[in-house]
């Protein structure tokens, strides 16, 4: 019984997700041969080379140029002036893409302007070859889709469309041949997010399409949100045999041992699958135990193809989250949020493999948040050790996190800590059930930058009931902390399933939220407020802060966490100092 596992765009090509390896070192464990494909950054090398880039040029040229015709008429257009860019600036991309994907993968991003002119001639030649697919548009942050994914009628009507849907023509040439080639029993598509929904029915479409005799199943988190509506759409199980919920690495196994005996999958856990004209959902098995939280096994993905300037590999010290009540937050997707932490002794462990069998001196910690007592032994022990590897991770503002702590978690290697601050309002951080104070967050970051670790903060404006002096509370603390902020991402509150905010919506001040029945498979919601910012109040709040801050002169430093994590590590290597988020750069010589 052999299984291929695949990851699909769109998630960030700088590392490997973590849901791939994680399930392959299960499996292998129990004697299971695993082939992992990571098909996001795939797509990106497929893309991101000459060829590609005069064939994107040559149907511009076929559909928009100056003896094109401009069909398809019924298709959306692309503005014209994009397309007059594309078609000239089109050779010398093609020209240079190669070049600077290279530099990316080289030391050379870390200098400021070659790397900045690397990032741009990528990020220019991923706008030009998407404008074929408009209204679709990858980026290296994102996938702008070119129908919606949470309506099933669409995202059905997509995996088929061949001007608009830039994945069929690279996966009908590259991944389909490889599974005939390659004729594993299951395919396993791991499926975190919303954005990733278009690729992975497009690939369970071409495998269904082919007559490839393999089970295709599919998993993760965006999953797991959308059991209660998956079985309502039957059409889904057209393309997949099945969906695997929460852990997967039990169901999996399972599904992998039904399918090898007697195919009775009614006794696999946490599996939803189509028996004849019916679909049917077993019951949920148990969270797994934090003595079955196996290392991560990387083998098969190409560790040193990712685009950034040194390998990045994630690891987690637990599952779940310890705080777990904040209202915004989905965290356990509604079923499980059965905190599972690892010790400190076997993280190190991990990292210290992980540096041995992959060459890896960064480690990325993808938990929600890291305790406190992890923090502390973890930098205890890599600090004995001689801080052999960078590291960073999420965490809370703890009171724990004391200056003492954060120096030794700086001498163990620590580079870069990412901080839900949400609000620095204090009724507003009340309402989210937060369970975290101003005065720590700000005591916290400034701390924490004396210490020498890159802070970066999320924050978000219009959570239900959140005023306008709330938000500029908010406003106010991180622009009073500006030294002791180094980077930032800023949004505007989204009401997800099965948060608290949207479980109970009354006790957070929604007075209404929009079930659109021809979004089907949607998994956020518009909603009304009983009073506070509406959305489009709390957009326009975070828009005109974001066209306030300061520029950066080498913007590809703070692209995505990878990238910021990097730098981070580089600048503390350098010996110098970290540059303020919210500090002109003119200011900081």
């Amino acid at each position: 019984m052999k299984v291929m596992l695949v990851f699909p765009p769109h998630w960030t090509p700088a590392m490997p997700h973590l849901a791939l390896p994680a399930l392959a070192s299960y499996l292998r464990s129990h004697g299971v041969p695993v082939i992992q494909r990571d098909l996001n950054i795939e797509v990106y090398e497929a893309i991101l080379t000459e060829r590609y880039l005069e064939q994107g040029l040559a149907r511009l040229r076929q559909d928009f140029g100056a003896h094109g015709d401009r069909r398809p008429a019924r298709r959306p257009l692309p503005p014209r002036d994009k397309v007059q860019w594309a078609l000239a600036s089109g050779p010398r991309l093609a020209a240079q893409v190669e070049a600077a994907v290279n530099v990316v993968r080289s030391p050379a991003f870390l200098d400021g302007d070659r790397g900045e002119h690397a990032f741009q001639t990528i990020a220019q030649s991923l706008e030009l070859v998407s404008l074929p697919h408009f209204p679709s548009s990858l980026q290296l942050t994102t996938y702008i889709p070119p129908t919606y994914v949470d309506r099933s009628r669409s995202l059905l009507q997509a995996v088929r469309d061949p001007q608009r849907n830039i994945f069929l023509d690279i996966f009908r040439q590259g991944i389909v041949r490889d599974i005939a080639r390659e004729r594993p029993d299951i395919v396993g598509i791991s499926i975190p997010t919303m954005g990733q929904m278009l690729a992975a029915m497009t690939l369970a479409f071409l495998i269904k399409e082919a007559g490839l005799p393999c089970h295709v199943t599919v998993g993760g988190p965006h999953i797991s949100m959308l059991r209660e509506q998956l079985p309502k759409v039957p059409a889904i199980f057209d393309l997949i045999d099945s969906a695997v919920l929460f852990d997967g690495e039990e169901p999996l196994l399972r599904l992998a041992e039904a399918l090898d005996s007697d195919g009775d999958l009614s006794k696999v856990p946490s599996l939803i699958y189509k028996d004849g004209q019916q679909i049917r959902t077993t019951p949920y098995g148990e969270p797994q135990k934090v003595t079955d939280l196996l290392m991560p096994d990387f083998d098969g993905l190409p560790i040193g193809r990712y685009l950034t300037p040194a390998p990045v590999l994630p690891l987690l010290t637990a599952r779940g989250c310890y705080h777990g009540k904040c209202a915004f937050c989905n965290v356990g997707y509604g079923g499980f949020n059965a905190y599972r932490q690892l010790p400190a002794q076997r993280i190190v462990e991990q990292m210290l493999a992980v540096k041995q069998a992959y060459g890896v001196q960064h480690i990325f910690f993808a938990d929600e948040a890291i305790s406190p007592r992890n923090l502390r032994d973890m930098s205890a022990l890599l600090e004995a050790q001689g801080s052999p590897v960078h590291w960073c991770g999420c965490v809370r503002f703890e009171k724990a996190l004391s200056a003492e702590l954060l120096q030794s978690m700086a001498r163990g290697g620590c580079r870069m800590l990412l901080f839900g601050l949400e609000t620095a309002s204090e009724p507003i951080i009340q309402r989210m059930v937060k369970g975290t104070e101003r005065a720590t967050m700000g005591r916290v970051l400034d701390q924490g930058a004396a210490a020498g670790i890159w802070n970066h903060t999320f924050f978000f404006f219009g959570f239900p009931g959140e005023t306008i002096d709330n938000a500029q509370e908010t406003v106010n603390f991180v622009y009073e902390h500006k030294l002791g902020i180094h980077s930032a991402s800023v949004g505007t509150f989204l009401l997800e399933r099965y948060a608290p905010a949207y479980l109970s919506p009354e006790k957070y001040g929604i007075t209404h939220i929009v079930h659109d029945p021809n979004r089907d498979l949607a998994i956020y919601f518009d909603y009304r407020v009983k009073e506070g910012l509406d959305e489009k109040t709390a957009d326009l709040v975070a828009s005109r802060l974001v066209d306030v801050l300061p520029a950066k002169r080498y913007g590809h430093f703070y692209v995505n966490d990878v990238y910021r994590f990097l730098y981070a590590s580089h600048l503390h290597q350098q010996g110098r100092r970290l540059p303020p988020w919210l500090l002109p750069e003119q200011e900081q010589t």
